[in-house]
């Protein structure tokens, strides 16, 4: 009797020896969101053509809203200018008005504001937003919301640039003091003060979620 026990626990161990470990996220594709401005602060656009360069040398992709004005031009601009990969998704009715970026390795055009969030959702493994207006504000917030629901466990990080974000961060923590973020529902959103920063914390973070799990839970993906 106990030489079968210590046989079928031997096999056990041997089934979970050889089971193979879920694959790591992956990010090969970043989308920014940011400003079709430049801000007063010249560290804006700055910080910008930094995190292009750093996207563009360690051959990760851009996804971003497609324009060439702005902080949304400073950073694709550098990616290209340091031979790394733009996506650029635009909807038509603001082809004109943020000019897009033509030289953008795949410029997309779409009807709306939603098929342009979606795109972009579905192209990226992690968000990153820098200073911006209204549009940048909704989308982070969009993403941070997803997050909460569980349609995604992609990493979601916010660059800090002269304490650009510091009042976001404050309201948040006003939420949760007052009990309107739940702690059941937090939701991480990474910061970092520079662009050097953001990739090794978007990584890290993606280290402890497996490729599948990043795109959520297949039952709240199929209701939102």
């Amino acid at each position: 009797m106990g030489d079968r026990r210590q046989h079928r626990k031997s096999q056990m161990q041997q089934r979970t020896q050889q089971t193979p470990d879920a694959p790591k996220s992956q990010i090969q594709n970043i989308c920014v969101y940011c400003g079709s401005n430049s801000g007063a602060d010249p560290a804006y656009a700055q910080a910008a053509r930094k995190l292009g360069e750093l996207i563009a040398k360690d051959n990760v992709g851009l996804v971003y809203g497609g324009g060439s004005l702005g902080l949304m031009g400073e950073l694709a601009r550098s990616v290209l200018d340091h031979g790394g990969r733009v996506t650029g998704i635009i909807p038509s009715f603001l082809s004109e008005r943020e000019r897009m970026l033509r030289d953008a390795d795949e410029l997309i055009v779409v009807e709306d504001m939603h098929q342009r969030k979606k795109l972009m959702f579905d192209k990226s493994d992690a968000f990153v937003a820098l200073p911006g207006g209204i549009g940048t504000l909704e989308e982070l917030v969009e993403q941070l919301t997803w997050a909460q629901l569980g349609r995604h466990k992609k990493p979601i990080l916010i660059l800090n640039i002269k304490k650009f974000w510091d009042p976001l961060c404050a309201l948040l923590d006003h939420m949760r003091r007052l009990e309107f973020i739940r702690a059941d529902l937090a939701v991480a959103l990474l910061t970092a003060e520079r662009p050097d920063d953001i990739l090794p914390k978007l990584r890290h973070a993606a280290a402890g979620v497996s490729e599948s799990a990043k795109h959520g839970k297949p039952e709240t993906v199929e209701r939102m």
